[in-house]
């Protein structure tokens, strides 16, 4: 009884300092504090959306929702020949953790178009070190046991830069859905894997051949062969009809609009591969995995506070080490951190929202965020992943392999937000 009493009050408590900085923050921007009730403003008789065709068959948003995808990467998309290369997503209007479909990033090998793949002529093949080659149908696929996962993706081109001024512009080749399809490992048990296949290179139908070496163990572990998005068919900028999806690894082992899995019994370099990562097949494992990784999308680059007083900071965690175990938040620069809520339930290699209060008092400060993993790993400053890339003969000024580096954004006394890398 005691500890409901004492829940009860803070919970009272924290209330009315809400409310009290609520007030505040009006206040400071001119408004006088007002007690009144007002009455909701009904819609004029010309404001009412009209039912049709199109809306019925495929629904639309507000139209005073307006998050679009930029071209990213410092080239067109599509460029003059039409070809599509990367497009990020707004993360600075998002909310939750998953991506709309039709706002999920899309990066494609070298810039590509689109293939526009009739599903009932698709076919999966799977041979190399198999005792039984295999072809399927996408039909045949849809019959077998289904999983449905919460995964990110996120490209190596994600990294964030002095040049850049948002966040859709720093992290924006990363995003988070909800993926159905099959176990690659259900396929590759039932093909019959020899025993000294230590790797698959899975290929794409992309103009360039798409294609990409993974581990053995990691195909057998929590690969999916995925034909489902957010409820619906994968769509063809994600690879329609299918495209393998693999958890935690850098997007292009992603490889969409797949065809093609050959087992082999050693690293392949690939044109994916190729000049990506690395030549040694140990280290090119090691290193397909994202780091701990976290980001404040509120507030962040180019938005603008009102003023002073009560603000939730929120923003985006994640890891391809498996689930978020902890954030940490910093007001000051990283002098000192404090931990962050994390809402919902973390989910293994997926984006994990987190969120943070704090009341601001109006000076010049600098926000950062730091993910922790369940393995333990923390996502490290800039100028630790500036040491780790620098040589005894050369400081590093850019992170030359995946950037997993700490995003400061400096909060000017004007309350405009700024990126704070120099």
């Amino acid at each position: 009884m005691g500890v409901k009493k004492s829940d009860r009050r803070e919970f009272l408590k924290r209330g009315a300092a809400l409310a009290g900085s609520l007030v505040a923050a009006r206040t400071a921007v001119g408004q006088t504090p007002d007690h009144t009730e007002h009455t909701p403003v009904a819609p004029g008789p010309d404001a009412f959306l009209r039912g049709s065709d199109e809306i019925v068959a495929y629904g639309k948003r507000s139209r005073f929702v307006t998050s679009v995808r930029i071209p990213h990467g410092g080239r067109a998309s599509p460029d003059q020949f039409g070809l599509d290369f990367h497009i990020a997503t707004p993360l600075q209007d998002s909310v939750g953790v998953i991506t709309p479909s039709s706002l999920h990033y899309m990066g494609t090998t070298r810039g590509s178009f689109i293939p526009d793949i009739d599903p009932e002529k698709h076919r999966l093949m799977i041979h190399g070190m198999v005792d039984r080659p295999l072809v399927f149908t996408m039909a045949e696929l849809k019959r077998l046991p289904s999983v449905t996962r919460m995964h990110f993706i996120e490209c190596a081109g994600n990294r964030a830069s002095s040049r850049h001024t948002t966040v859709q512009e720093t992290h924006g080749m990363t995003s988070c859905a909800e993926w159905t399809g099959v176990l690659l490992s259900t396929l590759l048990k039932e093909a019959g894997v020899h025993a000294n296949a230590d790797w698959i290179v899975a290929e794409g139908v992309e103009e360039v051949k798409g294609a990409s070496s993974i581990p053995m163990a990691k195909a057998m572990d929590d690969c999916l062969l995925c034909y489902g998005m957010n409820g619906e068919p994968v769509r063809p900028q994600q690879g329609f009809p299918l495209r393998l999806l693999v958890p935690g690894f850098e997007g292009i082992f992603n490889v969409k609009w797949l065809r093609r899995i050959k087992v082999v019994d050693q690293y392949y370099m690939t044109y994916n591969d190729f000049g990506h990562l690395t030549r040694d097949p140990v280290n090119a494992a090691l290193g397909y995995q994202i780091g701990p990784k976290s980001v404040i999308t509120h507030p962040s680059g180019g938005q603008q506070l009102p003023g002073p007083g009560f603000y939730e900071v929120s923003g985006l965690a994640w890891s391809g080490g498996g689930r978020v175990a902890r954030v940490e938040v910093t007001t000051d620069g990283g002098r000192t951190w404090r931990d962050a809520d994390i809402r919902g339930t973390a989910h293994p290699m997926a984006h994990t929202r987190f969120s943070f209060e704090w009341n601001w008092d109006g000076k010049e400060c600098e926000l950062q965020s730091r993910c922790i993993d369940e393995l333990g790993q923390i996502q490290p400053s800039r100028a630790q992943a500036l040491e780790f890339w620098s040589t005894p003969e050369e400081k590093a000024t850019s992170v030359k392999g995946q950037d997993n580096s700490i995003q400061p954004w400096r909060i000017a006394s004007d309350g405009s937000v700024h990126n704070a890398i120099i």
